[in-house]
């Protein structure tokens, strides 16, 4: 409706808009956090953990808002009529710009349960955000590198119990478990510098979902594998704002997690070898998925 307007003027008071709703509900998340952390009782914590996951929930339908309402951006989505609120899903995507967070949560919305973001360990320290991370049960994660843990073998198998009491919590609720597992953004000097055997992508990583999967124990039911291409190239979260963005291609393939995708990634050789293969495949039909995408766009335009 105002996008009429300059895009600088347009994309500044957007900004202005994201923080004025997120400071709104930060206020009342960081009080009712509180609540849940003082009470130990686990039908006290499971009603504020539905009741933060709601206000998180119209954090995103206002931030929808606010991208109408500055931008006209058009989301060309496929896939979305498999998903369900009722469900327990591990969501992986490419990762190319902090604005494929905010496509994922505007078309994910009311579709599946609100998305969990796996967070370094390092982030609960960010000032209020950090604890409103905490209080919305977002799975903190330490990872350790194989050259650590030979100096330090005593902390060999630490990782994955950090991961398996983070995911403790959303055994007893349908949840949303979001995983970037190219482990960073795209760019085409990191894309070089890795060799990438993928023409659009970065190398997978198969551990950390590798980790989800077991920590879980059978609690995921699907796979939804979400591939995003932005036709007018990867955009910067104030181009998004601005709305430079005109359009983005988005495609949605939702896979049953079975027998095969479960077991132990971490002491069974033949499993994590059987995984990585199947996380390779995963990344090369995602590959083809993004020539598609850019050859409907050509299409389009």
């Amino acid at each position: 409706m105002l996008n009429f307007l300059p895009s600088a003027i347009t994309g500044s008071l957007s900004f202005l808009l994201y923080i004025i709703n997120t400071l709104f509900w930060l206020v009342p998340i960081l009080v009712f956090s509180l609540c849940k952390a003082l009470v130990p009782w686990a039908l006290w914590q499971k009603f504020f953990s539905y009741l933060l996951d709601q206000m998180a929930s119209n954090w995103v339908l206002l931030n929808t808002f606010n991208q109408k309402l500055f931008t006209k951006t058009k989301m060309n989505v496929t896939g979305l009529e498999k998903l369900k609120m009722k469900d327990w899903y591990l969501v992986i995507s490419n990762h190319q710009s902090w604005v494929d967070i905010l496509v994922l949560q505007r078309i994910l919305h009311g579709q599946i349960p609100f998305l969990k973001f796996f967070l370094k360990k390092e982030l609960i320290y960010v000032p209020f955000l950090g604890l409103a991370w905490w209080a919305l049960d977002f799975p903190f994660m330490k990872r350790y590198s194989q050259p650590f843990l030979k100096k330090n073998p005593h902390l060999k198998g630490k990782d994955i119990e950090t991961t398996k009491k983070a995911c403790e919590k959303f055994k007893h609720k349908p949840v949303s478990v979001m995983n970037f597992i190219e482990g960073t953004r795209f760019t085409n000097q990191k894309h070089q510098k890795q060799n990438s055997p993928f023409n659009r992508l970065l190398k997978p990583k198969a551990g950390g979902i590798g980790f989800v999967l077991q920590a879980m124990k059978g609690n995921l039911s699907k796979v939804v594998n979400v591939t995003i291409y932005y036709p007018e190239g990867i955009p910067t979260f104030f181009d998004f704002l601005s709305g430079k963005v005109k359009q983005v291609n988005i495609a949605i393939e939702t896979q049953d997690i079975d027998d095969s995708l479960k077991g132990d990634y971490v002491n069974d050789r033949a499993y994590k070898i059987q995984f990585q293969k199947w996380v390779n495949q995963l990344w090369l039909d995602k590959d083809k998925k993004m020539l598609q995408l850019e050859e409907q766009a050509k299409k389009e335009m």
